[in-house]
């Protein structure tokens, strides 16, 4: 083998593992993006209010 090969292999490695590195690092900064606008959307929905009791107790089968 060359010693030039060698040191070309090393640095193509270096350069994919950084790629690899700076992908992840993009992609856990994008999911955090996204959880966040999904937190806001869903503390921007209105409060459900409740039903009074006696409403969906029975169900009225005779049409």
């Amino acid at each position: 083998m060359d010693v030039a090969s060698i040191s070309g292999q090393a640095s193509t490695l270096t350069q994919t593992q950084l790629s690899e590195a700076v992908s992840t690092a993009v992609l856990r900064k994008a999911i955090d993006i996204q959880a966040q606008g999904a937190l806001q959307l869903l503390q921007a929905l209105p409060s459900v209010t409740n039903n009074p009791p006696n409403l969906g107790n029975s169900i009225d089968v005779r049409a």
